[in-house]
């Protein structure tokens, strides 16, 4: 059984290997070879972050896998998220995404003194509301745009906003295992007396006041998500980063009381900083705004503005197609993009049975019209033979990220798809 483990175990390794360059190839702009692999070139990188996760993990990896990565040479790194698996389309948008910022436009710290979130630029809320309806993936109607600088700050201005301010103790912050691995470091990050990490939402008892994120699709399974604890005192945060036609069938529009989405996941912008809530609560607006206010003094103008304007083109590329070259609609090329990674990733796995990904139920998109099955940013692997399939795979110079941090056993782990393009081995 060792033997066969190791063998399957390798032949594995080296499919998922040659299908993740085959992946990245078309990306690098011919400057690198089909062989070509991941380098993970910051040996540093997120590791204020990365230490903080592992705090909330008990079990860390055998020391014979955890080599500095700079020894380990060339990686591929599917640890992260960072979305430069679009930067080809945007390239190839050129002058159509084109922002002229002149030195002496917004100076001031206010967008619009009549609105609730005072920041938030006029043409960037349009663009928002717009892009919604096109999609048809959220209610924009009776609800409060509250921009921040990312969801991460959305999130943490949420709690602030709807944890009660007197209670004798922190409110509960839930979410169901598999959860977001940055959910539990956010929460407890700033050490607040208003709220706490409590864990997955299913093992939640308590009679008392709780707040539930619901991520859907959820990250990192790419599930479907509804409320687990359903109880009275609950306060619920969707979590829709991840609702657009390129990642999972639009089934109808999302219709919550606070509905979080980000730039980095709906066009790849990850380094704009910027997203959104949809709130239906004006007071708890308010409270988000003020946040955001006390924390960074409103979000930046010129990221609005640049943001409002890839909006906008993703809008007129389904709108407005004659102003386009055929397969230039933003959500066509993002789904085609997915489904062959998917098909890849599916075809590298499939050849063994030590490994299994999610099956995930076809459903028609209404967006699109097209029935498909979800296809998220990121797999949820099992290891059927391996207790810590992290550490086998890093032991292989594959880096992911072990479903410990996501509330889960060591048999999972987690690869995201739009990992970075190759770079070149540091020296």
């Amino acid at each position: 059984m060792e033997t066969r483990t190791m063998f399957l175990g390798h032949f594995l390794v080296i499919s998922l290997a040659l299908n993740a360059g085959l992946l990245y190839r078309d990306y690098c702009n011919g400057k690198h070879k089909s062989q070509d692999f991941f380098f993970f070139n910051n040996g540093f990188k997120n590791a204020s972050l990365a230490s903080k996760r592992d705090a909330h993990v008990a079990k860390r990896t055998p020391l014979e896998t955890k080599a500095p990565l700079k020894a380990l040479g060339g990686v591929i790194d599917l640890d992260h998220g960072d979305p430069t698996m679009y930067e080809r389309y945007w390239r190839e948008m050129g002058d159509k995404t084109t922002v002229l910022i002149p030195g002496w436009k917004f100076i001031s710290y206010f967008s619009d003194v009549r609105s609730l979130c005072w920041f938030l630029e006029p043409e960037f809320a349009n663009a928002i509301i717009r892009l919604h309806k096109l999609v048809g993936n959220a209610v924009t109607e009776g609800r409060y745009i509250v921009v921040g600088t990312g969801s991460t700050q959305l999130f943490q201005a949420v709690l602030y906003a709807i944890s009660p301010p007197d209670a004798s103790e922190p409110i509960s912050v839930v979410s169901a295992a598999p959860f977001y691995s940055s959910y539990p470091l956010i929460t407890d990050f700033l050490k607040s007396g208003l709220y706490k990490w409590a864990g997955d939402a299913r093992k939640f008892k308590k009679d008392k006041p709780y707040i539930e994120l619901v991520t859907s699709p959820n990250n990192p399974d790419g599930v479907t998500r509804e409320a687990v604890v359903n109880q009275n005192q609950g306060i619920l945060i969707h979590d829709l980063a991840y609702y657009w036609p390129q990642y999972t069938p639009i089934s109808s529009p999302a219709d919550h009381d606070i509905m979080l989405f980000t730039v980095s996941k709906s066009t790849g912008h990850a380094g704009m900083r910027l997203g959104w809530a949809l709130v239906r609560d004006q007071e708890i607006a308010k409270k988000m705004t003020e946040f955001i206010v006390l924390s960074t003094i409103g979000v930046s103008k010129e990221s609005q503005i640049r943001a409002a304007k890839i909006l906008q083109v993703v809008a007129d590329s389904h709108e407005h197609r004659g102003n386009f070259k055929e397969g230039e609609a933003f959500f066509e090329h993002s789904y085609n993009l997915m489904a062959k990674r998917w098909k890849q990733l599916r075809d590298a796995v499939e050849k063994n049975d030590l490994f299994t990904l999610p099956d995930f139920s076809r459903g028609t998109c209404n967006f699109s019209q097209r029935a498909f099955a979800s296809q998220p940013a990121f797999a949820w692997l099992k290891c059927r033979e391996v207790e810590d399939c992290e550490s086998f795979l890093r032991y292989h110079k594959i880096i992911t990220r072990s479903g410990r941090h996501f509330g889960e056993s060591a048999n999972y782990a987690t690869l995201h798809l739009a990992s970075p393009s190759p770079s070149p081995s540091p020296s």
